[in-house]
């Protein structure tokens, strides 16, 4: 009898995982809480272990379709003087693609054998040893023999599996909002770094539409809900309050736009499946801003099926599970020393920062 598996997200390890789980022969369905596919999304990286499963999937090309073609980072002083260019030095065959983009190809490769349900959520799980009931809000209850969830950092699957998110997700002291600029970008194939201390803000061209990031230090902000967009955009305007380079106009944009708003957060969990209910991506392990989240979130979903449709479910979770980690757990331990250096705390820190950026430009 095939076995059945419902998968939560349908972001970059949610595709991954239903087409690989779908070609093992799994009869996969894939719940979305969004009404469609997004239309934007921040440049990744699709590099180290995320290649090959690219490549095994015949999507490489399509990825490469997508791309940017940014090939350096100009750092930008107070006065908005250029003090360091540094080349992109990327590995060979990786590609930096705006995330929605990365979604959609992966998307089209595995829409053809999974199922995919939009405009829904689970809004309970009962698991045990053989399966997991589910509830969900729109659709009909059913069982089905795994559940994965893709759902990210602010995973409904985790949440109603492992507890609450306060109990198992810390901030790390660093937020980020993006959104597009709107317009062509004034340099498209250069992306721009400013820089005061504890507070970044970047213009990347993408794939001909500029957009802006705000990548700032602050503490937690107790029960800040993640979807109330006139809040962030609040947060993000007092954050900037004063800075200089062209920070004031980029912020008079923010009214009305479609913004990204986030905590750069660890989840901290000691398994990754409790009975039949697992985790992927950033649901499981994040530290998406320094961490190569999607490369991971590609590597992981890959990992997952591999696994499970070598080994059975419950012994395919174990090897996944101890695989996965050896990839994920150094890139949250290096967490810290990145944030420094995309976002230093203290004029002196970013002295140092940039004096080494001048010096490497040199070279």
């Amino acid at each position: 009898m095939t076995s059945s598996v419902l998968i939560s997200g349908a972001g970059v390890a949610g595709t991954t995982a239903a087409y690989w789980l779908a070609r093992h022969g799994f009869d996969v369905t894939v719940v979305e809480r969004a009404t469609g596919r997004r239309s934007s999304g921040n440049p990744v990286d699709v590099r180290g272990p995320a290649l090959p499963v690219a490549e095994a999937m015949g999507v490489t090309a399509a990825l490469r379709e997508r791309a940017t073609h940014v090939d350096a980072l100009r750092v930008i002083g107070r006065g908005g003087r250029t003090v360091a260019r540094l080349p992109m030095q990327s590995k060979p065959g990786a590609v930096e693609i705006p995330r929605a983009d990365l979604a959609a190809v992966l998307h089209d490769a595995a829409r053809d054998t999974a199922d995919f349900r939009f405009d829904d959520s689970i809004v309970a799980l009962q698991p045990d040893a053989a399966g997991v009931d589910v509830t969900f809000d729109r659709a009909a209850p059913r069982r089905f023999d795994l559940v994965i969830g893709a759902d990210g950092l602010h995973s409904a699957v985790r949440r109603l599996a492992f507890g609450p998110e306060r109990d198992l997700v810390s901030h790390l002291g660093v937020w980020v909002a993006s959104r597009p600029l709107g317009e062509a970008p004034e340099d498209p194939r250069h992306v721009l770094l400013y820089n005061e201390p504890g507070r970044l803000v970047s213009i990347h061209p993408s794939r001909g539409e500029a957009l802006i990031a705000f990548i700032f230090r602050g503490p937690a902000i107790p029960g800040l809900d993640h979807r109330d967009t006139e809040r962030h955009r609040g947060i993000v305007a007092d954050a900037y309050a004063g800075a200089g380079w062209q920070v004031p106009a980029l912020l008079a944009k923010l009214p009305g736009a479609d913004l990204y708003f986030d905590s750069v957060s660890r989840v901290h969990l000691p398994e990754w499946t409790h009975d039949r209910v697992t985790l992927v991506g950033d649901a499981a392990s994040c530290v998406s801003l320094f961490g190569d989240g999607s490369s991971l979130a590609m590597a992981g979903a890959h990992t997952l099926a591999s696994a499970v449709a070598a080994d059975g479910i419950d012994a395919g979770l174990r090897r996944y599970e101890a695989e996965h980690r050896a990839r994920t757990d150094a890139k949250v331990r290096s967490a810290g020393r990145s944030a420094a250096l995309v976002v230093p705390r203290t004029r002196i820190g970013l002295a140092t920062r940039n004096a080494t950026a001048r010096l490497m430009s040199r070279r």
